[in-house]
């Protein structure tokens, strides 16, 4: 049971559809005391945030069945999700792909692979910009 001077841990919705990926920042995510919750893909990634509602969400933005891209707009265009952060993860670093995802939605853009503790600094980055809670 939460006490009222304790906040829970954020909710991180890792969306990728490489399981070792997911797994690696899921775990490191936790170690740095955040919960996790996966998806394998956009579709999963929508039921997911709809249910749960992360407190932010790293997404893959090539996935199968729906890809990242449609993933986002469609969190951004749902009065449920549309004040999520969503941190655009890929391996495309073409130029011009940062400007592609933020018109999308994306509140930020990270290659991968990029270190974990370089993808919890922009998580808590990002958390700390829209105002949500941070780990103890």
């Amino acid at each position: 049971m939460t006490t009222p001077s304790e906040t829970p841990k954020p909710l991180v919705l890792v969306v990728d559809d490489y399981q070792d990926a997911r797994e690696m920042y899921a775990e490191y995510l936790e170690f740095s005391g955040f919960r996790v919750a996966e998806a394998k893909n956009g579709q999963e990634a929508l039921d997911k945030a709809f249910e749960l509602h992360p407190d932010i969400i790293l997404m893959d933005l090539s996935l199968p069945i729906m890809d990242g891209w449609e993933a986002t707009r469609r969190l951004k265009n749902d009065d449920r999700t549309r004040t999520i952060p969503v941190v655009a993860l890929t391996g495309h670093a073409m130029t011009g792909q940062s400007d592609e995802a933020k018109g999308a939605g994306c509140d930020s853009f990270v290659t991968k692979p990029c270190l974990p503790d370089a993808l919890v600094d922009e998580v808590r980055r990002v958390l700390a910009t829209h105002g949500g809670a941070q780990p103890r």
